[in-house]
């Protein structure tokens, strides 16, 4: 009996110094950003006897439990990478060395202190670095499986420094007069480009190539019948573009129907076959197709060919290109694609959409965080710094959108604190702490026993 209550009081040791080196982790991370509270659970360890006048000790044995899912306090910061999650969730990241290390292992983490290394990539404190799903210019995912967690990018805008956005999509509002006389001059598709007809009414347009170069665009028209008008688009400096393709820097021509109240007919045009046609006849969808554009190497320099869509409005409607008795006119017009210089700073959203500043006041979205949910967080694996892995406990992670299908917002310019309760964990320590001695007098009593009987 004595040998067996020496056992019980040395697993009490055993399970008391395991719990104090819980309190102590959680003391020494009271100021840990994202930190989760662990706690000590103790469970019996029974003997069983088949006999009722007798009685053999078993002891005590430890188990740890991290409070995974406990929310911490947000605190704000002046940081706008420092990031918190409010709600449920995790923000996913990657170890390695470096962030192209594609062989690093995807983590998950409450800790948001996030900064820029020497290669403008974003990790926190422990090293960790920040992963989110590309996006275009409006703020939506690219990545074909958003449950893929390969389909993550390291975060980095610095690559946008000088970064160019083709235009796609120009959309014009433009009266026409009425009143122009119809020019029986113009015969010919190309006359306006190359100046052997002077339009009845031009305008202008600045679009961007692939590089963020600016190219000036003309949009010309002229009368050539009742309630019709010819149209050409061409480049204003015609050594912008291939001269083969586009000559006389033209890249699309086609005729403008009317109907009776000034609003344009596109029906009437498409009934017609008048449809619009790039610079070497062949007929572009109408309306929204878009106008293929071959350009130049000038100065060693080749970019990207283009695609531009010209959008002149719906039919019936004066929203787009209209005819009224008033003078020709661009009323307004709206062109994509910029030149966005060099990155000021970035701005993340509660959405998790990451916003690259540029030093010419223009904005670009690049990159949108997801948040990581899982059915049983709190059985997530524990990992350094202040990160987990998935488990068996923990069930697959789901990647979600921030603030949907019971992901939390990501919280800008603040930063979860600890969930430890100093008073609690002092108050604790002490109770293990006396647990620990009472553990010690079991041994010593258990000794004084056995000395006992090998004196008989």
């Amino acid at each position: 009996m004595a040998f067996t209550a020496l056992a019980a009081g040395v697993s009490g040791l055993q399970s008391f110094t395991e719990g104090v080196g819980v309190i102590a982790d959680n003391i020494t991370n009271v100021n840990t950003i994202g930190y989760k509270e662990t706690r000590s659970r103790f469970s019996t360890l029974v003997t069983e006897t088949a006999a009722l006048s007798s009685y053999s000790p078993g002891g005590v044995r430890s188990y740890s439990d991290t409070l995974v899912s406990k929310q911490g306090l947000l605190q704000p910061s002046s940081s706008a990478t420092d990031l918190s999650i409010d709600g449920a969730g995790f923000f996913v990241v990657r170890s390695g060395n470096g962030a192209e290390d594609t062989d690093g292992e995807f983590l998950f983490t409450r800790a948001g202190a996030f900064s820029q290394d020497s290669e403008g990539f974003y990790k926190n404190t422990a090293g960790l670095y920040l992963m989110g799903w590309p996006t275009d210019a409006d703020g939506n995912v690219a990545a074909s499986n958003q449950s893929d967690l390969n389909e993550l990018e390291p975060i980095n805008i610095n690559s946008l420094n000088g970064f160019g956005s083709a235009t796609s999509e120009v959309s014009l509002r433009v009266n026409l007069d009425t009143e122009t006389a119809v020019n029986s001059t113009y015969t010919t598709v190309g006359e306006m480009a190359d100046g052997t007809v002077t339009p009845d009414f031009e305008t202008n347009v600045t679009i961007y190539d692939s590089q963020g170069r600016e190219h000036l665009v003309n949009i010309a028209t002229t009368k050539t019948g009742t309630n019709t008008w010819s149209y050409e688009i061409y480049f204003d400096d015609p050594t912008s573009v291939d001269s083969t393709l586009h000559p006389d820097g033209l890249i699309a021509s086609g005729d403008l129907l009317f109907n009776a109240n000034g609003s344009i007919d596109l029906e009437s045009i498409i009934d017609a076959g008048s449809t619009m046609n790039d610079s070497q006849g062949n007929a572009i969808t109408f309306p929204g197709g878009s106008i293929p554009i071959s350009y130049a190497t000038v100065n060693g320099t080749q970019v990207e060919d283009g695609a531009i869509t010209f959008d002149f409005g719906d039919d019936g409607f004066k929203n787009g290109f209209a005819q009224s008795a008033t003078d020709s006119s661009r009323l307004s017009f709206s062109v994509d694609g910029a030149a966005f210089g060099n990155i000021n700073g970035v701005s993340i959203g509660e959405d998790g959409i990451v916003t690259a500043l540029f030093d010419n006041g223009l904005t670009l979205s690049v990159y949108k965080l997801p948040v990581a949910v899982f059915q049983n967080p709190d059985g997530l694996s524990r990992r350094q710094g202040n990160a987990f892995g998935s488990s068996d406990l923990s069930g697959t992670v789901n990647l979600q959108h921030p603030g949907e299908s019971g992901a939390g917002n990501i919280s800008p310019n603040s930063l979860e604190q600890s969930t430890v309760d100093l008073a609690s964990e002092f108050a604790e320590l002490i109770k293990v702490q006396r647990a620990f001695s009472a553990s010690t007098r079991i041994i010593t009593t258990a000794d004084q026993i056995l000395e006992e009987l090998t004196r008989i």
